[in-house]
């Protein structure tokens, strides 16, 4: 094999387990440019050892891995030569279909006081509708603005919960969001506690495994993804129902992150292309059986045809706030926000939906963690929470992914990239690198010949949660995957799956040899 290649597979696994064995830390652009380099580690090293022994290295998330990796050869977010398969973003501009967005904002002096550290009480309220009318309608027990709590960004709203968290185990499972590492490690009142799937072909745990496992483990709270990132898929339906429930019995708290919840592309409702009648009738109600059967029998010739109490138009959305029985007693956290669902990251707006009494401890955590929210987008946010904004919004979004999430799917198995688990919501691919000439096999060589060709994915080893350096991470039983996002625009999809396919045909024209044979060459296996 040239000396160019074998020296790629190399620095692919070099570059990672720096990562994770030296303690060696800063954002600084010119540092990142050398960072992991044998000359840079030995310049900052001391006799002593570690130059900075009195400040805790807290390591990249995966996107942020992959970024910087990818910055090391030139990679530009504006560049259109790149393509970025990598981010964690939804597109943010305007979709077919969708309504439109009015971001003008003139800001009175009053809005340049703090905000409230639990937010808005006008947006805390809307928050409330949102929940209680697509999920709630006809429960007695209703969300108010005194259920919610408004927080900049959903890390921030995560930290809120580990800083007001008990001494406790918090259990998670693998494969999940990368961030989840860092939360669960930093708060040393946690103890992390894996949720192991004995059947490793299931994409979610069985109901009654999930309460055996809380049960016998003693857990105090699990943390999840639901839609799951990077898998696609969702715990829905009566197993969420049974979730809710082995909360509510063993008063294990559930903190579900529901970022993901618009993202749905196997619901059963029609889908209008001008998003439905203008009124919220249609979120809450059963569609009659005699509509049904008129629907199918083709007399209604419109699709977007309203029927008097009717969910026609109504698309598929899911929250854990519909199993709720108490919402002031049952021991669940929802965290959502404007970043996916609204395709506003950068307002940096997002919410905690939560008993009453964990809302004031959260409100208590964030007067010292972060302060609260940005005030002025926090009223600009005010008309995206309205009903019928987000039904329109909702349909233009899962119509626009699902066309990109097929155009993914029907790429990849062309090249022999499979994909165990069909994305049922998110906007990623959870890929299985296993069909592939060794070394592209392994996640880091894929990552370090992907960015050597412009486009960057991030590596399945980030997704195999690991606070606290708890697992060996050159065992890692994520080394075969990759997570692509289709968040992206469709420009960058295209653009990304021409230049694997090129690296693919490049391997298969080479001797075969494993990342492994490298790795244990250079004293990492």
């Amino acid at each position: 094999m040239p000396s160019g290649r074998r020296s790629s597979v190399v620095e692919a696994h070099e570059a990672y387990m720096k990562y994770h064995k030296h303690h060696v830390a800063s954002d600084d652009d010119e540092q990142e440019e050398v960072e992991g380099s044998a000359e840079y580690l030995s310049s900052v090293k001391t006799e002593e050892g570690d130059p900075w022994p009195q400040f805790h290295r807290v390591e990249k998330t995966g996107v942020i891995y992959a970024t910087s990796r990818a910055k090391r050869h030139g990679f530009d977010p504006e560049d259109p030569a790149w393509a970025n398969m990598g981010q964690g973003a939804p597109e943010t501009g305007p979709l077919p279909g969708a309504p439109s967005r009015n971001f003008n904002l003139s800001i009175p002096d009053a809005e340049l006081e703090y905000a409230p550290v639990t937010g808005n009480p006008h947006l805390r309220a809307k928050v409330a509708d949102y929940y209680n009318a697509l999920y709630r309608k006809g429960m007695p027990s209703q969300y108010t603005a005194a259920n919610v709590c408004i927080v900049p960004g959903g890390r921030a709203g995560l930290t809120r919960i580990m800083a007001i968290l008990a001494n406790v185990q918090v259990g998670y499972f693998c494969p999940d969001y990368t961030a989840y590492e860092q939360a669960l490690g930093l708060f040393l009142r946690i103890s992390p506690s894996p949720l192991l799937h004995r059947d490793v072909n299931e994409a979610v745990m069985d109901a009654e495994e999930f309460a055996f496992q809380c049960s016998g483990r003693g857990v105090g709270a699990i943390l999840l993804s639901n839609p799951a990132n990077p898998t696609g898929q969702s715990i829905e339906g009566e197993r969420l129902q049974q979730y809710v429930e082995t909360a509510r019995t063993q008063q294990c708290s559930i903190i579900f992150d529901e970022f993901y919840s618009h993202y749905y592309y196997d619901g059963d409702a029609v889908d209008p292309q001008d998003g439905g009648a203008d009124d919220d009738s249609n979120w809450y109600v059963t569609m009659s059986e005699n509509c049904v059967d008129l629907y199918n029998s083709c007399i209604f010739s419109h699709p977007v045809f309203s029927y008097s109490r009717t969910n026609i138009s109504r698309p598929k959305t899911v929250s854990s706030a519909a199993y709720i029985e108490d919402v002031n007693k049952d021991p669940i956290l929802i965290v959502n926000g404007l970043t996916k669902n609204w395709r506003c990251p950068g307002f940096r707006i997002c919410w905690i939906v939560a008993p009453k009494a964990i809302v004031e401890m959260l409100g208590s955590a964030g007067s010292y963690l972060d302060g609260g929210a940005n005030a002025p987008l926090q009223l600009l946010a005010l008309p995206l929470m309205d009903l019928d904004f987000i039904r329109r919004d909702t349909w233009a979004l899962q119509r626009h992914f699902r066309m990109k999430r097929d155009f993914l799917l029907e790429e990849l198995s062309d090249m022999g990239i499979q994909v165990k688990w069909k994305p049922r919501a998110t906007f990623y691919v959870w890929a299985d690198l296993s069909g592939l000439p060794p070394p592209l096999n392994d996640c880091l060589v894929f990552l370090e010949e992907c960015i050597r060709k412009k486009v960057v994915i991030v590596p399945g080893v980030f997704f195999d949660i690991n606070p606290r350096g708890i697992n060996n991470v050159r065992k890692s039983k994520c080394l075969p995957n990759i997570r692509f996002s289709y968040g992206p625009p469709m420009r960058n999809l295209e653009l990304g799956m021409k230049a694997i396919r090129e690296i693919i045909q490049e391997w298969k024209d080479m001797p075969p040899e494993t990342a492994d044979d490298y790795a244990q060459e250079r004293g990492y296996a």
